[in-house]
């Protein structure tokens, strides 16, 4: 599968890893490393050399209890970057948001997908997905970020989030958007405990049986603090370790912080997905 991010094509016959860059302040693994447009280039020059095959921007940090940034601030924020990038990069670039406002600004800027935590929720932002005609990423949370960790809930973690996105999906392809253009992601760490989170990544293959590519974002999460007790520094090996795992069961975008370990880490196992076993 290619899909057409704004004419860039993003190549999904195998899995890619879509490179983070966030242009925050506050975000919890690397908040204010890359706010200025001239230092947010060289990280994400540096993401495609490791070999990203995307550049995911974000102007407003999903960590729990991060505060709103309006509307004004995020454009600021997002626009110089992705105008940058799209000027001496090849790759296609994803905007981080779910205001639709940022989504027209930043498309128009030379992003070419839409990476929404919110599912197109927002009011307008269906609207502006199906106007602006590009990718859409859709992903599953409970809540917001300001509450959604306050005290999650499940009936049944994997079908909760696989009915949530199929409606979504549904609710898209009402409003003109084409499945061909919609990618899910379960949304690891967005309104979930550990308990959840460990749930979905073991019974994660159900959401690759409806045909339509799955991203995963585990880089640096709780979740991997939690279970081995490390700080955000310490938890590349932790990150790699569940990118494998959903590569393995079928996963086709890992969005990560540690691009060039991640591309090895994934490219090794789908090695090993596709070695002939009568050879």
């Amino acid at each position: 599968m290619i899909l057409d991010c704004a004419g860039k094509p993003l190549d999904l016959t195998e899995p890619r890893v879509m490179g983070i860059l966030n242009v925050t302040p506050d975000s919890f693994s690397d908040g204010g490393d890359f706010f200025a447009a001239d230092i947010a280039l060289t990280q994400a020059k540096q993401m495609v050399e490791d070999g990203a095959a995307i550049i995911d921007v974000g102007g407003e940090s999903t960590r729990p209890g991060a505060k709103i940034v309006a509307v004004e601030d995020e454009i600021a924020r997002v626009v110089p970057v992705i105008e940058a990038i799209q000027s001496e990069l090849a790759v296609p670039i994803s905007i981080d948001t779910s205001k639709p406002e940022v989504m027209r600004a930043a498309v128009k800027a030379g992003a070419g997908l839409i990476n929404d935590v919110q599912a197109l929720r927002v009011d307008g932002a269906l609207e502006a997905a199906a106007e602006l005609d590009v990718p859409v990423c859709l992903m599953h949370a409970q809540g917001t970020p300001q509450n959604m960790q306050d005290n999650p809930q499940y009936d049944n973690v994997i079908a909760d989030v696989c009915q949530f996105l199929l409606e979504r999906v549904s609710v898209c392809e009402q409003a003109g958007i084409s499945r061909d253009k919609l990618i899910l992601d379960p949304g690891f760490g967005f309104g979930k405990k550990s308990r959840h989170n460990l749930r979905l990544m073991k019974h994660i293959e159900q959401l690759m049986k409806h045909n339509l590519p799955v991203l995963v974002g585990v880089s640096r999460k709780s979740i991997i603090g939690a279970v081995l007790n490390v700080s955000v520094e310490e938890r590349l090996a932790g990150s790699l370790a569940l990118a494998t795992i959903a590569v393995w069961q079928g996963a086709k975008i890992i969005r990560s912080h540690d691009v060039r370990e991640t591309v090895q880490a994934i490219s090794l196992c789908n090695h090993v997905m596709q070695v002939d076993d009568f050879d």
